[in-house]
C-alpha cells in the first residue's frame, strides 16, 4: 500500500491534545462506546487502571462485566479471550508487559493465530492482546524487552506498533474492528513524553501502511515506535551536514507495508533500519532481505541496521547505552551514505 508523508494525523471537528497512553485509553471508549461486544480484560485494569493507567475510568463507566479484572495468569486470559472471541464478542486483553506474555505465547501462535485456518473460516478471532513493550524505564529486564519479530513470524497474526498519540488511536480502532487477532504493542518510553492532537470522534488509521515522517533523497532509514523520535531527531541533525534522509515508520509490522519500503530505497539506494531489538533474527534482517529480493539492483551500500545488542536487556547503568540514540543513529546513517 502506498503511504502519505505524515507528521501526525489532520481531522476536522473536535479534537484533544492527548498523550500516548491517553490515546489509548481515549481509542477504548471510543469502541466500547460503539460496540458493546468490545470488552477489556487483565490484571488490575479495572479498579486500579491498569499498570500505566490505560484503562482508568473505563470500569467505573462500563462496569465489571466489560471491564474484567483477571487472575494473574496470562495464558488463562488469552486462552478465555480467544474463546469470547470465538463466539463473537470483541475482546481486548492487556498483558501488563510484553515480557510477560510468553506463558501465553501457545495460546497465541497455537490457536488464536491459527483458528480461522484450522476452522476452514468458520471462526474468526477478532481480539487484539495489548502490550507495553521496550524499555527506557528505568525497569527490570523482563519489562523491557522489544521481542516483537517472535509473533511477526506467526502467520496468522497482525503486529502493530503506534509512535504518535494520532496513530494510536486510529490504530487501535482499526484493531479492534479486524477480524482476526492482532498484537497491539505500545512503547511505553513514550507513553507520556509528548503529546498531539487526536479527534474526539471514531477514525481508523489502516493496518498495514506505513507513514513517511520526512522525505528524503540520499537514505532511507525504516524504523517504529519509541525509536522514530530519535530517528527524525537524527536526520534533522545530519541535514545540517547534507545528509538528506528519509524517515519511513512502518507503524504495523505484519503486514509489512513492502511497496513503501522498496519505493523508498528504488529513490535513495541506501538504507538503515533502527530498532531497539536485538540485532540478530530482528526486523532489521527482514527488511533487508524484502529491499536484496525487490531491488537488488538499486543498491549503492550495504543496509545498516542499528539496533540493540544481542544481550538480555540490561539493567540501569546500561540502559541508555543499550538502546539506539541520535548519535549512534547518525553514525549508521553516515556509514551507509558515506559507503
Amino acid at each position: 500500500m502506498a503511504a502519505e508523508t505524515q507528521t501526525d494525523g489532520d481531522a476536522d471537528g473536535a479534537s484533544e491534545s492527548l498523550t500516548l497512553v491517553q490515546a489509548v485509553r481515549d481509542g477504548l471508549h471510543t469502541e466500547m462506546e460503539r460496540d458493546d461486544d468490545v470488552v477489556v480484560m487483565g490484571e488490575d485494569v479495572g479498579k486500579n487502571g491498569g499498570v500505566f493507567r490505560a484503562t482508568e475510568g473505563l470500569y467505573d463507566e462500563f462496569g465489571e462485566n466489560r471491564v474484567i479484572d483477571t487472575p494473574l495468569a496470562e495464558s488463562g486470559i488469552v486462552g478465555t479471550a480467544i474463546g469470547m472471541a470465538a463466539y463473537g464478542m470483541r475482546p481486548v486483553p492487556e498483558m501488563q508487559f510484553l515480557g510477560f506474555i510468553y506463558p501465553a505465547f501457545d495460546q497465541i501462535v497455537s490457536h488464536a493465530a491459527r483458528l480461522r485456518t484450522r476452522s476452514r473460516g468458520r471462526y474468526t478471532c477478532p481480539m487484539v492482546i495489548r502490550a507495553p513493550y521496550g524499555g527506557g524505564i528505568r525497569a527490570p529486564e523482563h519489562h523491557s524487552e522489544s521481542s516483537e519479530a517472535m509473533f511477526v513470524h506467526q502467520p496468522g497474526l497482525k503486529v502493530v506498533i503506534p509512535s504518535t498519540p494520532y496513530d494510536t488511536k486510529g490504530l487501535l480502532t482499526s484493531a479492534i474492528r479486524d477480524p482476526d487477532p492482532v498484537l497491539f504493542l505500545e512503547p511505553k518510553l513514550i507513553y507520556r513524553a509528548f503529546r498531539g492532537d487526536v479527534p474526539s470522534e471514531s477514525y481508523e488509521v489502516p493496518l498495514g501502511e506505513a507513514a513517511v515522517r520526512r522525505e528524503g533523497s540520499d537514505i532511507s532509514v525504516y524504523t517504529w515506535g519509541a525509536m522514530t523520535r530519535p530517528t527524525i531527531e537524527a536526520a534533522d541533525n545530519l541535514a545540517e551536514e547534507g545528509i538528506d534522509a528519509e524517515v519511513i515508520d512502518l507503524r504495523t509490522l505484519s503486514p509489512l507495508d513492502e511497496d513503501t519500503i522498496v519505493d523508498s530505497f528504488k529513490k535513495t539506494g541506501r538504507a538503515a533500519v533502527v530498532h531497539e531489538a536485538p540485532k540478530t533474527g530482528g526486523l532489521g534482517a527482514e527488511i533487508t532481505a524484502t529491499l536484496q529480493e525487490e531491488a537488488l539492483l538499486y543498491h549503492e551500500a550495504p543496509v545498516e541496521r542499528i539496533t540493540g545488542f544481542d544481550t538480555p536487556f540490561p539493567l540501569y547503568a546500561l540502559e541508555d547505552y543499550y538502546l539506539p540514540e541520535p548519535a549512534r543513529i547518525e553514525d549508521g546513517i553516515r556509514d551507509a551514505v558515506g559507503f
